[in-house]
């Protein structure tokens, strides 16, 4: 690969890194076999490696990867490298519905090839649309996505989605980033209870519902007075927690149980 190719991939990882939220990871707590460190913010998955102090993400989500030139530099890990459209921010101008955005991630899941993927719910915020696309086989997600609500474009979800999934991440194999493989050493009961030890310190009288489970990592939906109220992901290997901070209010949602 050409040292000036090599040089705009780095770019758009450390763009997306920027982009992708904040990872909270600072006071360690007790979890059953094993200690984990949830806390302070901190940059995601930072090339350091996971736990490696880091500084806080104030990064506008979108603000490195508003323009619609980036489709390429994600073919190879997603069918056609659908990141036209990932700006950010509440949507402008007339929207999609709930089922149109669906249709734009059937459309998009067509493209692998394979009947082995399905969309499991649909959720409308108030920045984006967001899917879960599950694998049947296995009953657990495949990976996350979102659909910008004016331009119908199909884009890998920020942070977790991204950086910490072993199957379709983005950054998987690249630049010799090392990302933990096998599997999981936190359980679901396990990634529950730090998403709730997190939800005490910054989010008091937050619950979470069941995990959905993503290879690497889990995504729960966070709920205050029985409604949700936005989204949290905790890495299946070293505990640390990932607020998702771009989605904006909730509005509704579509479980298709796939």
């Amino acid at each position: 690969m050409k040292r000036r190719t090599t040089a705009v991939i780095s770019g758009v990882v450390v763009g997306a890194m920027l982009l992708g939220g904040t990872v909270l990871a600072a006071r360690a707590m007790s979890v059953p076999g094993r200690s984990v460190s949830v806390g302070s913010p901190q940059y995601g998955t930072t090339m350091g490696g996971y736990g490696s102090t880091g500084m806080m993400a104030t990064a506008t989500p979108g603000a490195m990867m508003s323009n619609n030139n980036l489709g390429g530099m994600w073919s190879n890990c997603y069918p056609s490298g659908m990141m036209g459209g990932a700006t950010q921010g509440t949507a402008q101008g007339k929207t999609l519905t709930l089922t149109q955005a669906q249709q734009r991630v059937q459309q998009y899941i067509a493209q692998y090839g394979t009947t082995t993927l399905a969309i499991d719910e649909v959720m409308e915020f108030q920045n984006n649309f967001y899917a879960i696309v599950k694998d049947k086989p296995t009953g657990h997600g495949a990976f996350e996505v979102l659909v910008n609500k004016v331009t119908g474009a199909v884009f890998p979800e920020y942070g977790p989605a991204m950086m910490w999934n072993t199957q379709y991440g983005m950054v998987r194999g690249m630049m010799g980033y090392q990302q933990s493989t096998g599997p999981m050493t936190i359980t679901p009961t396990q990634a529950t209870q730090i998403a709730a030890r997190w939800l005490q310190q910054h989010q008091a009288g937050a619950t979470t519902e069941t995990p959905d489970q993503f290879p690497g990592y889990y995504t729960m939906h966070i709920l205050k007075n029985g409604k949700v109220t936005g989204m949290l992901s905790v890495n299946g290997f070293t505990g640390q927690v990932w607020y998702h901070t771009w989605h904006g209010a909730f509005i509704q949602m579509k479980d298709l149980h796939a």
